[in-house]
């Protein structure tokens, strides 16, 4: 089982990754505690409420101690939310982790108007859900117009992969658990889980809210309207002219003299060759090409750009720049300049950051390359190594095997071919064969 990161014990914060319309979020994997045994996993009365149906839930003592054991630990990997259901990937005894998941029945759109009429109609609710609070008279409130938003033992839906046939498993316990913890830090969480994103949920919760103080405030008397382009009609500028065309192509940036202590005008016309290609792509597309990628990944992406890899003045100017700016050296931007060739961001990602693929095409690239006449292949995380030492096969998140060459006895891999999404393939690709 490959070692999981550890923190001081502080509680999670809401961080997540949100999906399309705001109704799938996937929480970073939650740090192990160091705190005690006996220290409640929730702090919030309604992650309490979500604690107390788990353990309503089971009837195996030993199994729940298990499973709080395992979030303890930091075994729970990234949480995804979605209407009535919550997965993750649970490191258990074994190397590979089983795939737990919880069901929970959502509201049905009459009982969302409900209970979204009645919470509208009382401001401090809103204040609170704004503020990442649930008050007990948002709950109250709900209840009274009976609508039940905390879950009760008979409607957890627990399931799992592993062979465990516990109501439920400890794998499930531990992602119980938690849930808990990011309950306590969004209540959104929970009614994502009954069928509403917080986007959707805070906008309406807005317009039912404004409809409701207008229909509580007394009718102002009506005056006359003129409307406002009528009224401002004779102080209107002139329209302005229409904007020249874009140019076909961004064109080059001026010569840059040397004189001592300035920054190499190699690299310096390199840097401003990109900047001017990424604003015609602004002018052109209104897309940014380098948007959401960090400083290192930018550097690569520049240092990629150019065809030779450090055969020329400019290159190795280039290189000592964008090395130096982001304090790494030569030879770690050559090898991620390959990796990025090999295949763009998610190539880097392939090279720096090993990872634990899910069971699926990961555990079935040993035996088709068994199949296919080559040695067994040692595994770790991602990657699948060649006896010989030499050749090594990396899996990406993207579900293609990229291929990496080290010299004999070295352990210096360096990105080589093209990804392949089949192993045999990107192998033959990697070998020449």
């Amino acid at each position: 089982m490959s070692p999981r990161p550890h923190s001081s014990g502080a509680r999670p914060g809401a961080r997540s990754r949100p999906g399309p319309d705001d109704l799938r979020r996937t929480f970073e994997a939650v740090p192990a505690r160091t705190s005690g045994d006996d220290e409640p996993f929730a702090d919030s009365w309604w992650g309490r409420a979500w604690v107390t149906a788990l353990e309503d839930l089971s009837m195996d003592a030993p199994r729940l101690a298990r499973g709080r054991a395992y979030a303890d630990s930091g075994n729970v990997a990234a949480i995804t939310v979605t209407p009535g259901r919550v997965v993750a990937y649970v490191h258990g005894s074994r190397p590979r982790p089983y795939r737990a998941e919880l069901r929970l029945r959502t509201l049905t759109d009459p009982d969302w108007d409900t209970f979204l009429d009645a919470v509208a109609a009382r401001p401090g609710h809103l204040a609170a859900l704004l503020a990442k609070e649930m008050p007990h008279s948002l709950a109250d409130t709900a209840a009274a117009a009976g609508i039940t938003l905390l879950p009760a033992a008979d409607d957890l839906d627990p399931g799992c992969s592993c062979p465990d046939r516990g109501w439920p498993c400890k794998h499930v316990a531990a992602l119980c658990y938690q849930m808990a913890r990011l309950l306590d830090a969004d209540p959104f969480v929970l009614l994502l889980l009954r069928g509403r994103g917080e986007r959707e949920l805070v906008e309406d919760l807005g317009r039912r809210n404004a409809a409701h103080s207008a229909r509580e405030r007394p009718a102002a008397p009506a005056t006359p309207s003129v409307p406002a382009q009528e009224a401002l009609s004779d102080r209107f500028l002139p329209p302005l002219p229409a904007p020249f065309p874009v140019e076909p192509h961004p064109g080059r940036p001026p010569s840059y003299p040397e004189f001592p202590g300035a920054r190499d005008p190699l690299a310096l016309d390199q840097l401003a060759t990109d900047a001017a290609a990424r604003a015609h792509a602004l002018l052109s597309t209104g897309t940014d090409p380098i948007a959401g990628l960090t400083a290192w990944q930018d550097a690569v992406r520049l240092a990629a750009a150019r065809p030779t890899a450090g055969l020329t003045a400019t290159t190795r100017a280039l290189y000592r720049e964008l090395a130096s700016a982001t304090g790494r050296n030569t030879t770690d931007l050559a090898r991620a300049v390959a990796a990025w060739r090999q295949g763009g961001a998610e190539g880097l990602t392939v090279l720096e950051t090993p990872w634990d693929p899910p069971a699926g095409p990961f555990d079935r690239a040993r035996p088709a390359l068994a199949a296919a006449g080559f040695p067994r292949f040692q595994p770790w995380r991602n990657h699948l190594t060649h006896p010989g030492g030499t050749l090594q096969l990396r899996f990406g998140h993207d579900g293609r095997w990229y291929g990496y060459e080290s010299d004999p006895g070295e352990d210096e891999w360096w990105p080589r071919a093209a990804p392949d999404s089949d192993p045999v393939g990107a192998l033959l690709e990697l070998s020449g064969g």
